[in-house]
């Protein structure tokens, strides 16, 4: 055997992935290795930029060209070489994938074994024909509904919507949804010709008359008689109930003013045919174990186990398809309830799901696949968990050890690390300060590395926040609240202090803050505005960037449209935007990049041949302010900018809270589409920051601290702490405990997720939540204050 095979080491020279700098690094196989540094050091530029890209580089060798061109490809990096590497998978965080069709059961591809299932053991009703997989499925032409399409869920009226106040007659107006002057009036007039008193309240009508008024499809004509002041000449005019002229506005009227008017009496409801499940009749009347396949993805995982199980123990009782079909899904399904997410259930909607969840979701799938010899590459996989639901996590990854497979984990939670067999810490800073390897080997070596972030927080060395704890100024009283898993909940929110929102992933967090708190109208008797910062991307396209998104590039373009030969060629502020024809190049449109497409290998992009990624005309080029152009601007990080733009006062406000929100390695032309859901976040809130507002606002962040390293964390609760210190309040989702241990207020959901959770389990100080029973944040704050 070779020395690569023998010495269980994957060996990197010459790293040069975006900031790394020719870096050398020696990681062990199979053990968990441990990427660290603070948020842009690197990690990820070393574990998915140069490891991950390399393996995939070598596996897509052994591919057929034009079998290529269907797969995605990261790209080779950017190293002179990498031996003893495996091959590898990703698993990197994303959120819900953006569509309604996708469930837990299709990112687990669950549902095509309970399809297989029904299709191949299903009781069908006598005389029905077998039905293909496909045929259970919303997703196809075979098994879709043909009135929802699948979606499970109809626009439709109720007479409530269409009908608000029943004491009125329809002569005034009970009908809201008709439409009002010389159609409503017509409408009026053949409702008597039809024999329906118009002058009677509506709610004395006869129920059949209401139901045909609302609801017909019938359009009789009838014939309308003159009538003095009204019409000279009798007509015959056309019936429309409310609900046809509803839809009629919506499916054909062009004016948005009356498309808008018609959404009023319309709302989601589930499909009358298929009752929500999205399926044909044909499907839904095949059952399995007494229950049809809607049934079973209603379910929670716990109880589709229950069902399943004896068929899978019993093969006596059930033919041989069903006994291995129901053992492979039972012990699928059982990897997720050993990661905490029993209370789901497989038809639930991807885009509910929060990060967490989804990523251990994948990681669950990976579990199941019985790889082995692999690298498992995964980002940051406690992000956005609870320390409850990160502990049976870090098991799974064990057990993926275990299997005889390597995980190279890029992770900011020192717990995690902790775990951890090796640890390579990037550093010692971000972007240009960042790229070297500080350290590389067991965990206890890293406490000697004085300039280390990781170390400091490691082992205790890093100065910690401390504040005096603040006395609520007010309540905001919530009560009654349903939506989602919370039902009838009340809470009372502190005013002009710091709030935590705590509980186990599902547990109704989000929920809460990010859409009740966000829509109550109380909200604006309280507060003078509201500011909801998520980690939504600040844009979808690269031509939104970080300079663009906080208005720190007007104040760029203003400078160079003020120079003396911008002013003599007549060139305003718009020209030095790469969006218009006057600067942007031609030849990329301003994209910097054109796409190259190649005969059998996958298209690519490459700097444009005319501007070489810069964007902008020569002639724009050509205008320079302190010797650079716009472009060479452009490419300054925030930190070099800084000093850069020290002398243009909104430009260096601007920079100054980019700064202080950690985010000084970033370059101002960073296009939107290469930052993280941390770093979005952290640019919203940068920019609320730098504007001057008076009067008391109410901030509302989604998990701000997930995916930042601890010194970054510090960095950021020093900025929220500000806004308290401002008289402003500030509510904030979170996980990290070094957040809530610093919060003033702590409300705590749970005890469980999904329908396990939506209650308050305690409310009070960091310190009073710690003692609480029956909390499962409880435990791990106590642990983290008494560190404290």
């Amino acid at each position: 055997m070779s020395t690569e095979e023998t010495d269980h080491f994957v060996r990197v020279r010459g790293a040069s992935e975006h900031n790394l700098r020719n870096v050398d690094v020696d990681v062990p196989r199979d053990a968990m290795v441990a990427f660290t540094g603070v948020s842009g050091s690197g990690k990820s530029s070393l574990a998915f930029g140069t490891l991950y890209a390399e393996a995939q580089r070598r596996y897509f060798e052994s591919v057929a060209p034009y079998a290529r061109r269907l797969l995605q490809q990261v790209g080779a990096p950017h190293v002179q070489e990498v031996t003893g590497l495996p091959p590898a998978v990703a698993l990197q965080q994303r959120r819900g994938a953006a569509t309604s069709r996708s469930s837990v059961g299709t990112i687990t591809t669950l549902s095509n074994l309970l399809r297989m299932l029904y299709s191949r053991a299903g009781d069908y009703p006598e005389g029905a024909e077998h039905l293909a997989a496909e045929a259970f499925s919303p997703n196809t032409v075979a098994g879709a509904c043909p009135r929802c399409h699948g979606l499970g869920v109809v626009h439709d009226v109720t007479e409530e919507l269409l009908v608000p106040d029943p004491s009125l007659s329809i002569r005034e107006g009970a009908i809201a949804a008709w439409p009002g002057a010389w159609q409503g009036a017509n409408l009026r007039s053949i409702v008597s010709g039809l024999g329906i008193d118009v002058d009677k309240p509506w709610r004395t009508l006869r129920k059949k008359d209401r139901d045909w008024l609302l609801y017909t499809d019938e359009q009789p004509s009838v014939l309308i008689k003159p009538e003095r002041d009204r019409i000279d000449y009798g007509y015959y005019g056309k019936f429309w109930s409310a609900r046809k002229h509803v839809m009629h506005v919506l499916a054909d009227s062009k004016s948005d003013r009356m498309r808008e008017r018609a959404l009023k009496f319309v709302v989601d409801a589930p499909c009358p045919v298929c009752h929500g499940s999205g399926l044909r009749p044909e499907a839904l009347a095949v059952t399995f174990a007494g229950r049809s396949i809607a049934e079973v993805n209603r379910l929670p995982l716990t109880e589709v186990v229950a069902v399943l199980r004896p068929y899978a123990e019993q093969p006596e009782e059930a033919g041989e398809v069903a006994v291995r079909l129901c053992r492979d899904l039972v012990a699928r399904v059982e990897v997720l309830l050993d990661l905490g997410l029993g209370y789901l259930s497989l038809g639930r909607s991807s885009t509910t799901l929060s990060p967490g969840e989804a990523q251990r979701l994948r990681i669950a799938t990976q579990l199941r696949s019985g790889l082995f010899g692999v690298v498992y590459v995964l980002d940051e996989p406690s992000a956005g968990l609870h320390p409850a639901d990160a502990e049976p996590l870090l098991d799974v990854l064990d057990r993926l050890k275990a299997s005889g497979n390597s995980l190279f984990v890029v992770e900011h939670d020192m717990d995690v690390v902790r775990r951890a067999d090796w640890v390579v810490d990037i550093g010692p800073g971000a972007g240009e300060a960042g790229g070297r390897v500080l350290y590389s080997g067991p965990i206890e070596g890293l406490q000697a590395v004085a300039e280390s972030a990781t170390s400091a927080h490691l082992f205790g060395r890093a100065e910690r926040l401390e504040h005096t704890v603040r006395v609520p100024q007010g309540w905001l009283q919530l009560a009654g609240i349903t939506r989602h898993n919370l039902v009838d909940l009340s809470v009372d929110i502190p005013l002009c202090v710091l709030t935590a929102v705590t509980g186990v992933s599902g547990s109704g967090k989000s929920t809460l803050v990010s859409q009740v708190l966000a829509e109550d109208p109380a909200v604006g008797d309280q507060f003078d505005r509201l500011v909801l910062v998520d980690q939504r991307p600040i844009g979808r396209t690269p031509r939104s960037n970080l300079a663009t998104y906080t208005g720190l590039f007007d104040s760029v373009r203003k400078l160079f449209a003020a120079t003396d030969e911008a002013r003599e060629r007549g060139y305003g502020a718009g020209r030095f935007s790469f969006n218009v024809p006057e600067g942007r190049c031609e030849t990329c449109q301003g994209e910097g990049f054109v796409a190259v497409e190649l005969m059998f290998l996958p298209g690519t992009y490459a700097p444009c041949p005319t501007c070489h990624g810069a964007r902008y005309n020569e002639e724009t080029l050509e205008i320079t302010y302190r010797g650079k152009n716009v472009a060479e601007v452009l490419a300054l990080s925030v930190d070099e900018a800084a000093t850069f733009l020290a002398d243009a006062p909104a430009a260096a406000r601007s920079l100054r809270t980019l700064r202080d929100v950690g985010l000084g390695y970033l370059r101002l032309g960073q296009p939107a589409t290469e930052l993280s859901g941390g770093e979005a976040q952290r640019i919203k809130l940068a920019t609320e920051l730098q504007r001057a507002h008076r009067g008391h606002a109410l901030y509302l962040l989604d998990e701000p601290t997930s995916g930042l390293h601890p010194a970054d964390t510090a960095l950021l609760l020093r900025q929220l702490h500000r806004l308290v210190d401002a008289c402003n309040t500030v509510v904030l989702v979170e996980h990290d405990l070094d957040a809530i241990a610093t919060a003033d207020w702590v409300i705590d959901l749970g005890p469980g997720g999904g329908d396990a959770g939506g209650q308050v389990v305690a409310t009070g100080t960091p310190t009073e939540v710690a003692k609480a029973k029956g909390s499962a944040t409880a435990p791990y704050l106590a642990r983290r204050l008494a560190r404290a």
